[in-house]
């Protein structure tokens, strides 16, 4: 969404500010509102919301990916992204109790931020994203209301947000480095589609990944860091971001061991040039008359 240029229907006021603007806004239990905005969701997930909500449950993140989630396309035949799940046969979030939200300490990011929309926008020739906010005001939601002013900067240490924030940078800029540089990458190949659906959303089987012999015949890493990836959910979080912008921008920074690395460059050219074969002989006996019509 572009706040500068909202939509006509957009509920973004359009104008963008920083964490020193103040905004007058409070969700409080009372409110006529209660639970109004968890009544119809449209929640997108980080790989950080999707790793809290996903150990909140007990569950391991395929689990839960396939039990409360749906993908998304962040952008046509671009990479995805996960939606929570409304209640099955409505729109109301699955998580809502009339009390109000039953994962609260672990409630999503977009969840923590509302009524403020964080705007993430990276420059072609820089390396870092710059953050900027707007307000969102919809008909249903009365904390607009209310007398408490507070600045954004609050609002966000309020909500819990600096660590969230923090943990989902990488992601956050792998999208915009994507984004931004537009067909020079190009359409993305379906393996890269779901190595990045893998390393962002399903961490457990992304570790796996790590883990595997196929992995460590390639990847040089230190014992001391494996062992990091394979115990700290935030340390293989990160890894995992610096293995897509390795993978999918050249951008090096995990060591490979060269002579398998080079063996399996010759492997991979000899399956091309073995498929790049076959295709060959068989349209020659196609064209020849040896094989019958489909």
């Amino acid at each position: 969404m572009d706040a500068e240029n909202p939509a006509p229907a957009s509920p973004v006021l359009p104008r963008s500010f920083d964490e020193t603007h103040k905004i007058r806004f409070e969700c409080r239990r009372g409110i006529a509102c209660w639970n109004a905005c968890c009544s119809n969701i449209d929640i997108s997930l980080t790989p950080y919301d999707v790793l809290r909500l996903a150990r909140r449950q007990d569950l391991s993140t395929t689990e839960f990916l396939w039990k409360y989630t749906v993908p998304y396309e962040m952008e046509k035949d671009g990479i995805a992204g996960v939606k929570l799940k409304p209640v099955d046969g409505g729109t109301a979030c699955r998580f809502m109790e009339s009390a109000g939200c039953s994962v609260y300490a672990d409630r999503p990011t977009a969840c923590r931020y509302y009524p403020v929309a964080l705007l993430s926008l990276r420059r072609q020739d820089e390396n870092v994203d710059r953050q900027s906010y707007a307000l969102v005001e919809e008909s249903h939601c009365l904390g607009h209301r209310e007398p408490r002013e507070i600045t954004v900067a609050d609002y966000r240490a309020e909500q819990g947000l600096p660590e969230y924030d923090e943990l989902a940078r990488g992601w956050r800029q792998l999208i915009l480095k994507k984004k931004s540089s537009g067909p020079a990458v190009g359409k993305p190949s379906q393996r890269s589609l779901e190595l990045f659906f893998m390393a962002c959303y399903d961490l457990d089987r992304f570790r796996s990944f790590v883990a595997s012999e196929g992995f460590g015949r390639i990847h040089d890493l230190p014992d001391d860091e494996i062992r990091a990836i394979l115990e700290d959910d935030v340390a293989a979080m990160q890894f995992a971001f610096r293995f897509l912008r390795q993978v999918l921008f050249g951008e090096m920074s995990i060591a490979l061991h060269a002579e398998n690395t080079e063996a399996r460059r010759v492997r991979l050219a000899e399956q091309r040039a073995r498929i790049e074969r076959e295709a060959a002989e068989r349209l020659a006996r196609e064209e020849a008359g040896d094989l019958p019509e489909d």
